[in-house]
């Protein structure tokens, strides 16, 4: 087996403080109204439940962080705020303690273990201008690259009210890893955790195909954005995007074919099984497909190397996706 240096993108880690910042907001109350309406009760109830018995060590103490990547064979992780951190709806002056308490977190604990972690920003995107300012910082401060959801506070991601923020995310060369909390399809998955079964993916999904509809890619072409969870079904069904792209003029929004934009897009390989990431890289190339567990929740995997080598790819295809390509996207080869 390859020694390659095994990178995992996709991990979490929760900031206490941040709960206390928003305790009492009536932006707090709005948004856990419509998670509930999201996820309905019994999901909601059980993520509770699990947040409190099972992930918190996981995701606060770095000695059970290290055990569990020890355990699964990762040498580095990119961590990130847990997606319910976001908060959207703050105010620029609670967003601007929000991101400070996220950033500093993270910064303290990438500090423990400097070879091990490495940061993955969160930036106040409802509010571009300060968003720019909290991205510089990061990077001046050492992470390499940010945390996303998939849209913000009802703005789709090609929004030209947020190209201020791809710009200077262009010009650090940051990576840009896309994760959703929830999903705009609302009541409708709100039984058997649909909100995340099929909500998180679509939500991705969306999100990808705003961006290439859009024409962020044309106006910020050195962008280099990551889809959680496999990029959603984005991936696999490029071919209706193109045919629209012939056919119907107003599809026409961006100035290549949809697949054409592939070069600008990675995604993880948190697809569970072995034959979708073989798809998978089929249609990206190894070099777009980076290896993500969502550490520590349910839904992520505790084995993301096995899963990889299942899938039986050529060696040279398996050492980028298991952890050369996100050195190269994360610089790690500056990490020391």
């Amino acid at each position: 087996m390859s020694r390659t240096q095994t990178v995992d993108v996709h991990a979490h880690v929760d900031v206490p403080a941040i709960d206390k910042l928003v305790d009492g907001q009536a932006g707090l109350d709005a948004e856990r109204a419509a998670q509930l309406a999201t996820f309905g009760v019994e999901s909601t109830a059980r993520n509770i439940e699990l947040a409190t018995t099972s992930y918190q060590p996981f995701l606060t103490t770095p000695a059970a962080r290290l055990g569990r990547m020890d355990a699964g064979g990762i040498d580095v992780q990119a961590v990130s705020v847990v997606p319910t951190l976001y908060h959207y709806w703050a105010d620029e002056a609670l967003a601007a303690d929000l991101v400070a308490a996220a950033n500093g977190h993270i910064l303290d604990l990438v500090a423990l273990e400097p070879r091990r972690l490495v940061g993955l920003a969160t930036v106040s995107l409802q509010h571009a201008a300060l968003a720019v300012d909290q991205l510089r910082r990061a990077f001046t401060a050492g992470m390499r690259g940010v945390q996303i959801s998939t849209s913000v506070a009802g703005r789709e991601l090609s929004d030209r009210s947020l190209d201020p923020f791809w710009a200077a995310a262009e010009e650090l060369g940051a990576f840009v890893f896309i994760h959703p909390w929830g999903c705009s399809l609302g009541p409708r998955l709100a039984t058997s955790y649909l909100g995340n079964i099929v909500g998180n993916p679509t939500e991705t999904t969306l999100a990808l195909t705003h961006l290439v509809f859009g024409a962020v890619f044309d106006r910020f072409p050195r962008l280099r954005v990551c889809g959680a969870h496999g990029g959603g079904y984005f991936p696999h069904y490029l071919g209706r995007a193109d045919h629209a792209y012939q056919v119907r003029p107003e599809s026409r929004t961006m100035s290549r074919p949809p697949s054409e934009y592939l070069d600008r897009i990675w995604v993880d390989s948190l697809v569970y099984e072995a034959d979708i990431l073989t798809a998978l890289v089929k249609v990206l190339g190894a070099e777009h497909v980076v290896l993500g567990s969502d550490y520590p929740f349910d839904m992520g995997v505790l084995d993301p190397l096995d899963r990889l080598d299942a899938a039986g790819l050529p060696p040279a295809d398996r050492d980028a996706i298991a952890g050369g390509t996100a050195a190269r996207l994360l610089d790690l080869a500056t990490k020391g």
